[in-house]
Formats: C-alpha cells, structure tokens, sequence
C-alpha cells in the first residue's frame, strides 16, 4: 500500500472486481432476506434477540461485520414503530422549515440549492423544543444497538433532517464525512491510513419519515463500495461516478424503517420522480466517542497571544506553518451548520486557516480579535 493515496491508486478494473462480488445470504443469518446485495432485517422478529446480553452481541457482530466486510449497508425494518411519534416529528421539521426558510442560505454539501430543505442539527432543535417526543424517538434498541456495533458504547449521535421535493435532483456520488468532505487536494494530503481510519470514526442512517418508492428517489448505494482503499478520491473521479450511476441499488422504505451504511460507501440520495412524495429522511450521523484530545485546550487565547508574536517574527512560511499547527485548531467541524453552512465548498474555514489568512493579509491585532470572535460566534450551536 502506498504511504499516500493518488490518483494513480484509482484502478477502476481493481473497483469494478470488488464490487462485482454477492453477498452470501448464511453471512446474515440474522436478516429476513436479502435485497440487491443488501441485508434486510425484521426488527419485531429480533425484539428478543436484541434484550439477550448475549443474542444482542451477536447481533451486533454480524452488523459490524456487514459495514465493514460485506455489502457496507443494512436495512431494519420497522426500527421505529409508532406512527403517531413519527408524524408529530414530521410536523415539528415542517415547522422549523417554514420558520428557517426565510434565513436559510440553501447551503448543501452535495446537493443543489433549492432542491430539497434541510434542518441541521435536527437532533438539538427537537430535543428542545419537544423532549418527550425526542425521547419517544429515540427510544429504539435496534436504533442503539446499530450505533453501538460500529462505534461501540458512548457514541454521539448527530442528526440532519433533508426533506426532498419532487422534481428533486439526485445528488451526485460521495463518501462522508470525514475525508469525504474534502476537496481532492485536502483529502490526498492525508496519510493513506487515515483513509482507512476515517470509515470507523462515523457511521451513517437515515430514518425514513414517509413511504419511499423507489420512484421517490431513497439513497442511492453501491454495495462493497467502502471496501476501496482510494475511494476517497476515485468516487470524485467522472469514470467512478460513471460506474455508479450504472451500477448502483436503491431500496424501498417504508414510514419507519431504517437505513444504515459506512461512510466509505459510495452513495447519493436519488431522484424524486415521484408526483407527490415529499421525501423526508432524519440522516443520524454518529460519531466515535474516541475522536477527542486528552486535554482540553483554550486554543482561542493562544492564537490571540501569538497573532502579535508571530507577526512581528515573520518566520519562514515552514516554520511558521508548524506554529499555526501546534497552536490553532486545524479543523472546521464540528460546526453549527445554520450560521456556517456549506456555501461554496464542502467546509468553512478553520481557525489555523484564518490565522494564516491574517497573517498573510497583514490583519491588524483589532481586526484580528474581531475576527476570530466572529468566527468563533458563527460554530456555537
């Protein structure tokens, strides 16, 4: 394997013979059937299986196995059971729609504007404005028990709601978050094994609000797809995205069912080509417990106290580099989507980022302060 992934590492012939392969239905024993290489399960029939200390451990091997071996994506049937929970949801995402549409900037990372409506942080909003239908919600052991086999105990559940109109446009194909919200260049300067890493730290669901036909557009996904080392930028490659339009599942859902897959898994949400479906899905994006620093540093008053220091230094751009490096956070997320959304790329702009960016336009130390305050004011949720 090579120490960085390039372009070069994208063989189409090596893709097309992964995702050539089937799955085996006695590697699901577990599921109900199996449907276009992806495992379906009946979540009644495994009530006991799931409240069995023992029975839920298989359970959950045989999912993580699925993720990370197998078809990278499965289907509970009925993870959400009470109707009544799922339409007063419904009702409460349509509110904050209406209320939200008259800020909203639109901002998608893989869709355009104008053809679906979002609300980020679902999870948070619903939480406070209903606490009891949150926990009504979420009160699902089959729900739980997925989280739980990709990420283990201590999971942090995140929740974005995309709500897709017919005559909705698909979205075009891509891997998630993390390296999948990069541009090509971001993503290739990471070292090969973290490539390999990023799939394990997220995982990613949907929890259908509606009836979802296939005319209605449910995600698009490409079985075996996570298994491709390189993918993080062979699925940015035309031929690649070619290869998926050709050669991509979709399955129906109904009103409470439940979809969860890798985030290597090359996906994209389909074409609402239905006439009446408003095709409504809760994403549940769930991350690592273990993706956090030892110690929790105040990286905003350090960046203020070397602004000067380093500005007067005017260290070589290497060695200036490595201080941003040591000092800033590097990263953008996580983030509050509504005041920062993804305008123009698929992420904002890191606080390393903006101590360089000042730096190099000669930013004064008000105008700097202002600044970072400003950027700092935008991620609080």
């Amino acid at each position: 394997m090579s120490a960085y992934f390039t372009d070069a590492d994208c063989d189409i012939g090596a893709f097309t013979q992964l995702i050539d392969r089937q799955l085996d239905p006695a590697a699901v024993p577990h599921a109900a059937r199996v449907v276009s290489n992806l495992p379906v399960y009946d979540v009644a029939g495994l009530a006991g299986t799931l409240a069995d200390v023992a029975g839920r451990r298989r359970l959950m091997g045989e999912w993580a196995t699925v993720l990370r071996d197998h078809s990278g994506a499965l289907v509970l049937k009925g993870a959400l059971t009470d109707m009544a929970v799922l339409d007063e949801a419904t009702a409460l995402f349509n509110r904050i729609i209406a209320q939200e549409r008259e800020t909203s900037t639109g901002g998608d990372h893989f869709a355009g504007a104008g053809a679906n409506d979002r609300v980020w942080n679902s999870l948070q909003k619903m939480c406070l404005a209903a606490p009891g239908l949150f926990a009504r919600y979420f009160a699902s052991p089959a729900i739980a028990a997925a989280c739980e086999a990709w990420l283990g105990p201590g999971y942090q559940m995140t929740a974005q709601v995309n709500q897709v109109h017919p005559g909705g446009k698909a979205q075009v194909a891509h891997r998630d978050y993390h390296l999948g919200f990069m541009e090509p260049e971001r993503a290739a300067a990471f070292p090969a094994q973290a490539h390999l890493l990023s799939p394990f730290l997220t995982l990613q669901g949907a929890i259908a609000h509606c009836d979802m036909p296939v005319e209605s557009g449910p995600t698009r996904l490409l079985p075996f797809s996570q298994a491709f080392g390189p993918g993080y930028l062979a699925c940015l490659r035309p031929e690649f995205r070619a290869l998926f339009a050709a050669r991509h599942v979709q399955v129906a859902l109904d009103k409470g069912d439940a979809l969860f897959f890798s985030p290597a898994l090359f996906h994209a949400a389909g074409d609402n080509r239905s006439a009446a479906v408003q095709r409504m899905a809760n994403l549940v994006q769930i991350s690592s417990p273990m993706g956090r620093s030892l110690e929790a540093v105040d990286r905003v008053a350090m960046v203020r106290a070397l602004f000067p220091v380093l500005k007067s230094m005017a260290l070589p751009p290497a060695q200036q580099a490595a201080v941003i490096a040591a000092a800033a956070e590097g990263y953008p997320f996580p983030t509050n989507l509504d005041t920062d959304p993804p305008v123009g790329g698929l992420m904002g702009e890191s606080q390393a980022e903006l101590l360089a960016r000042a730096l190099a336009e000669g930013m004064s130390e008000p105008a700097f302060a202002a600044a970072l305050a400003a950027h700092g004011a935008k991620r609080v949720p």
